[in-house]
């Protein structure tokens, strides 16, 4: 086999395709024999070119967990001896990694059964060799080897903890540094207790900082970007592992995050630590006096502005700006008095960049401090109002923004200033930025919702203002207008129903879109009929409401979530509405409920293969009875089908409680959606399902001697 081995793996390695794909399926033949792994061992060691060798250990990696029972002692103990030959003898750096790898592999098996008990007296001795490459790779086995045996480690970290520390230190090998940090970082995990194990960690962070910075001196950010991982792993372990650290993780971050000379994933990171401890950590932060200096940095950060081949999901502006809301968040008694300061030192800047920040800063704190601004929202509000009349688009741009944080964080103490609020809003309709101008609907939106009649005096003049708007605005605009309209509705209640006519026919050429860029505006125009039905009544709309719930019922073959979202919701507020004379369409929006309540909400996860992929070797790592063991690194969810599954849990229990005995039906299926979504993981639609429970067993009490049968597990 070894003969016949080798010239398949050069043939896997030509660059003509048809080559290689015979010669993978060959492989992937032979490799189901046991007999592979001497020959691969054989190769692995006395192969003439590098990348036969390393794809000699890939494929020993791949069949190892399969193989190694099979393998008798002469074979195991050949093959243990190899791996440990090529690891210290090798001249490529790939081929030891590669190697390093099937290492960690076997160990899994061989360690905690005896197997192997060699192997860590080897790691100590190459993690203290003169030669670099020995150092580095006891190193790199150190990490991968916390995956696999992990806590054999645990009696022998105080043996580790002055070797990972000199390594550190290496002054001769970035490469020793880098993977001195990254076995640090492998070993925090497994340390979940006091005492020294937890001191020896807190030693390991003035290193870690030194060795940072030096690395960020001479331009390699690779080094501090590691550095940066372990102090996220840090702040997140539950064991007490950062001490009186704190102060300088801080110190060094700020020193990060606030040098614009460097790069910006760099810098993100840097802001990403202080945000991970403001949430994690914040009596931490009490306690070092250390609040006054992250803002004092996290403020003027506010003024940057991106590069134009920058990710704006990484501009230090917009990082900023989530730090201090998760400070105010967490921290409002401390924070709300150095913003104010900030804003009020900088709000009549001669660099509008300062203006901007000024009224940014004011809106990112409105929900975390929104106690701490009420005696201040006068003095707040002079701020944003005079903003919004700035000569600078950027400055209107964020005093729209920050008057909609208000209205919506600053209930109800906001709408006392109505009469000054307003006029601006109004004004701010009229810009000639659209950014501007959405900025203003969302903050008209936000304000209007609760005024009551309080709306009256200006119900005219909006009303005219936002029809006209919806009339000649772009798409966008008209989205975040019509929202502004649902809005108002919701306020005025009756005094609504002069404008209800001419609204609804606008709503109505809405809700007859199909294109995919025009669902939005279909999804807010559905939203708006809902909200418009719910504020005129029963009488006025009952006659007319027959086209828009055929128009929202077809909008259910578009396959657009927000869409059918939005129509969850028009649907419930007809239900409430027509109450029991909604029966005559249970048979046709019900079903749509149960649809989305069961959809598959997009839970995925992200596989880490350690495997030389980007080596050219993807052929051969995707084995039919691929034996590896793959680290899950995340897990993702589709947030609108969330807000989708709320959605028609809420309808469900609107639909019951106003039908009640005609919803009779539908209850078993109900309750069975319903007691599963009470367990489910998101706290959305665990309220909704606990709501519409309710709401159930009130229909259920209409409905004489209705069995319902139905398990709770």
């Amino acid at each position: 086999m070894a003969q016949s081995l080798e010239l398949l793996l050069i043939q896997f390695l030509m660059p003509d395709n048809d080559a290689r794909r015979q010669a993978e399926e060959q492989i992937r033949r032979l490799a189901r024999d046991p007999q592979v792994v001497p020959a691969l061992v054989h190769h692995l060691r006395t192969a003439k070119t590098p990348n036969v060798r390393q794809l000699a250990a890939v494929l020993l990696r791949k069949k190892i967990t399969s193989h190694w029972p099979k393998l008798p002692p002469h074979a195991k103990a050949s093959l243990k001896q190899a791996l440990i030959d090529s690891i210290t003898l090798d001249n490529s750096h790939l081929v030891r990694r590669a190697s390093a790898n099937v290492v960690s592999i076997i160990a899994k098996y061989a360690v905690p059964a005896g197997e192997w008990q060699e192997l860590l007296p080897f790691l100590f001795q190459c993690s203290q060799s003169p030669q670099e490459e020995h150092r580095e790779v006891a190193l790199i086995l150190f990490s991968s080897l916390t995956e696999t045996i992990g806590t054999t480690f645990q009696s022998h970290l105080n043996d580790l903890q002055p070797i990972l520390l000199k390594c550190l230190q290496d002054e001769t090998s970035s490469r020793v540094r880098i993977a001195a940090l990254k076995a640090v970082g492998s070993f925090i995990e497994y340390v979940n207790e006091g005492g020294d194990i937890v001191k020896m960690f807190r030693d390991f962070v003035p290193s870690i900082l030194n060795v940072s910075r030096q690395c960020l001196a001479n331009g390699d950010d690779d080094v501090a970007s590691i550095a940066f991982e372990i102090f996220d792993e840090l702040i997140e372990s539950p064991a007490p592992l950062l001490g009186d650290s704190v102060r300088s993780i801080v110190q060094f971050s700020l020193e990060v995050c606030s040098n614009q000379d460097m790069e910006i994933n760099i810098r993100q990171q840097a802001i990403q630590i202080i945000s991970w401890l403001v949430k994690f950590k914040a009596s931490f932060l009490k306690k070092n006096k250390l609040i006054v200096p992250i803002l004092q940095v996290m403020c003027p950060l506010l003024t940057e502005t991106a590069n134009e081949d920058e990710d704006s999901d990484l501009a230090a502006d917009r990082s900023a700006a989530e730090v201090i809301d998760t400070m105010a968040i967490n921290l409002p008694r401390h924070v709300f008095g150095p913003v104010l300061e900030f804003a009020s030192v900088n709000f009549r800047h001669v660099n509008p960049k300062y203006r901007e920040a000024a009224v940014t800063s004011l809106g990112v704190v409105s929900e975390g401090c929104s106690e701490h601004f009420k005696d201040k929202l006068e003095e707040c509000l002079k701020v944003v109002l005079e903003a919004l009349k700035d000569q600078e688009q950027m400055v209107r741009g964020a005093a729209s923004f920050a008057l909609g944080q208000f209205a919506e964080h600053l209930q109800p103490e906001i709408l006392s200033h109505y009469e000054s609020v307003l006029p601006c809003i109004l004004n701010a309709l009229e810009d000639p930025s659209d950014e501007v101008k959405e900025k203003s609907y969302y903050a008209l939106a936000a304000f209007c919702e609760d005024m009551g009649e309080d709306i009256l005096p200006y119900l005219e003049p909006l009303i005219c203002r936002l029809v006209i708007s919806l009339q000649s605005s772009p798409r966008n605009l008209q989205e975040t207008c019509m929202s502004a309209i649902g809005s108002v509705a919701a306020a005025a209640e009756q005094a609504f129903i002069p404008y209800a006519e001419k609204v609804l026919e606008m709503m109505k050429g809405f809700m007859v879109l199909t294109k995919d860029e025009d669902l939005c505006a279909r999804a807010r125009a559905t939203e708006v009929v809902g909200i418009v039905a719910m504020a005129v009544g029963r009488t006025r709309m009952e006659a007319i409401l027959p086209p828009f719930i055929e128009a929202a019922i077809s909008g259910f073959g578009l396959d657009y979530s927000e869409l059918r979202e939005y129509t969850h919701g028009f649907f419930s507020n007809v239900a409430e509405i027509l109450d029991d004379s909604f029966s005559q369409y249970l048979p046709h929006v019900v079903p749509l409920a149960f649809s989305s309540c069961n959809l598959d909400d997009g839970s995925a996860v992200d596989i880490d293969d350690a495997d030389g992929v980007d080596n050219g070797f993807s052929g051969v790592s995707s084995d039919d009875d691929d034996d590896d063991e793959p680290r899950v690194r995340n897990i993702s969810v589709r947030t609108g089908v969330l807000d989708e599954k709320a959605a028609a849990t809420q309808a469900i229990g609107f639909f019951a409680l106003h039908t009640k005995s005609a919803y009779a039906p539908y209850l078993e299926e109900s309750l069975k959606i319903l007691i599963k979504h009470s367990g489910y993981f998101h706290e959305d639609v665990r309220l909704q399902a606990i709501i519409s429970l309710k709401h159930i067993l009130t229909a259920l009490r209409a409905i004489p001697a209705h069995p319902v049968s139905i398990s709770l597990y």
